[in-house]
């Protein structure tokens, strides 16, 4: 089966071709990331103007990377929710614009289950049941996945996701946007232990975890030290606050495989990008004797070829049945 896929979930525009879901045949992307740069994080409305702007575009150049045509595709997958509702919106109506003049179905896919399929275009050999660490910007979740299309969150984040938490931290550090890489390049060679920071727990739900404490706490020394005049070691810092993010993410992963009894652990998300998380997550794994999977970091980031992956697990439709899809900001698993 060949399946055209949009992503417009957020300020990446993403279309991608794949042949039985796991082979890719052509993954084009265009960033956003210098225009949203100006404002220090991205701007919805800005976005889905320019989600208009290179879609076409974009179909075009990945058809002709995949060597094919519109009449060669067997469905159209998109991006329908969570998000920006004008960004998704932008991609859900060219989506099914698309899949009605062709006669073929059009195969929603949630933002997040697309995000855990990009570790079956890295690992081929991968299949369910797994547990995964979905780390992004808008998300921190432990899910357990049972199969391709049956998945349920054991353990999430009571308030900010941390990839939301590298941005605003390194936003205050003036490192721009998108901050994660540049907080990760910041923190190399730094002393992780510079800056004492807090770890928080969730009584009753030891799975879950807390980022707004940490992000507080770490903005509050930033401005104390402005104020009182004192220099920073900004690279101690992010090392500190890298480790702190770690220190929430990693143990509850591996408390969560111990408790689903899961050999096989996979990462997703733009956070699953950090080093520092990464070089702990491959520590712990080793120790505690489980298999862990780590997608490239072209494919941490939003793309489509996720979206293309997890379509061809979905329930195939008939031709009609969702050309009235419409988009959600938010979204359960």
């Amino acid at each position: 089966m060949t399946i055209l896929a949009i992503e417009t979930s957020c300020d990446e525009t993403g279309v991608a071709v794949s042949r039985n879901g796991r082979e890719i045949l052509a993954n084009q992307i265009f960033s956003q990331a210098d225009l949203h740069a100006l404002y220090g994080g991205v701007v919805p409305e800005i976005a889905s103007r320019n989600h208009i702007t290179v879609l076409a575009k974009l179909v075009e150049g990945a058809l002709l990377e995949a060597g094919l045509q519109k009449s060669d595709l067997d469905a159209i997958a998109v991006t329908y929710a969570p998000g920006l509702i004008g960004a998704l919106l932008v991609g859900v109506n060219f989506a099914k614009s698309m899949a009605y003049a062709l006669g073929v179905p059009l195969i929603p896919v949630h933002h997040i289950h697309g995000h855990i399929a990009a570790n079956y275009i890295a690992y081929p050999n991968l299949a369910p049941p797994f547990l995964c660490l979905v780390v992004s910007g808008g998300h921190s979740q432990l899910v357990d996945v049972r199969d391709y299309t049956d998945m349920e969150v054991i353990g999430s984040t009571r308030d900010d996701a941390a990839g939301e938490c590298f941005d605003k931290v390194a936003r205050v550090l003036g490192l721009g946007y998108p901050g994660g890489k540049a907080l990760d390049d910041l923190s190399q060679g730094g002393d992780d232990q510079s800056y004492p920071l807090p770890r928080s727990t969730i009584d009753g739900a030891p799975l879950d975890m807390s980022f707004s404490g940490l992000k507080t706490a770490v903005i509050n020394l930033i401005h104390n030290a402005e104020q009182k005049g004192e220099t920073l070691d900004r690279s101690g810092l992010a090392a500190s606050f890298a480790a702190a993010v770690s220190d929430a993410l990693v143990p509850r992963t591996m408390q969560a495989a111990q408790k689903l009894a899961y050999q096989n652990i996979c990462v997703a998300g733009g956070v699953a990008a950090n080093s520092r998380i990464r070089k702990d997550l491959e520590a712990a794994a080793q120790q505690d004797s489980r298999k862990l999977y780590l997608p490239p970091l072209a494919l941490c980031g939003d793309n489509a070829a996720m979206i293309a992956c997890q379509a061809y697990y979905e329930k195939l439709p008939d031709s009609l049945e969702h050309l009235g899809l419409n988009a959600y900001a938010t979204k359960p698993l």
